[in-house]
């Protein structure tokens, strides 16, 4: 079973993680197909290169949930690895961790908060505003780690 509702309350949103987070980001990532394989220094130069993370603990300090965002402070910031350990779900915590993304002080005045998902996501997105409806814009990718085998 999940997290009871009374764990609800010992749960506290950090801004930025600590060291000990950092590994226990890296054991949430492992849990997940989408983020599996990354190695511990991955973890560490991606918390390092993100402009905004955002954690949720619960009251053993212990890493619960994880959001971080890429932007330029003005028209985009890109929001990745919306995670949330298995023991937690159904707690309502990515509600919380995107809602937190909103509302940081660095974000206030972002213009188009982006990010991907698969299909199966998109109508839990697009409870916050989230279109797949982006004036028939593309992703596209360069995968530059085969170019430089």
């Amino acid at each position: 079973m999940s997290a009871s509702q009374t764990d609800i309350v010992g749960l506290t949103t950090i801004s930025g993680l600590q060291s000990h987070h950092v590994g226990q980001l890296h054991t949430l990532y492992q849990q997940e197909w989408w983020t599996r394989g990354r190695s511990l220094r991955e973890t560490e130069r991606v918390v390092d290169g993100s402009h905004v993370c955002l954690g949720i603990v619960d009251g053993e300090d212990a890493l619960v949930a994880f959001a971080r965002v890429l932007t330029d402070g003005v028209f985009k910031a890109l929001i990745f690895d919306v995670i949330v350990a298995d023991r937690c779900r159904g707690l309502q915590l990515g509600r919380r961790l995107l809602e937190e993304v909103k509302a940081h002080p660095r974000l206030t005045d972002i213009r188009h908060f982006e990010l991907y998902c698969l299909p199966e996501l998109a109508p839990f997105y697009a409870k916050f505003g989230f279109s797949t409806d982006v004036g028939g814009v593309r992703l596209m990718r360069c995968n530059v780690a085969d170019d430089r085998r």
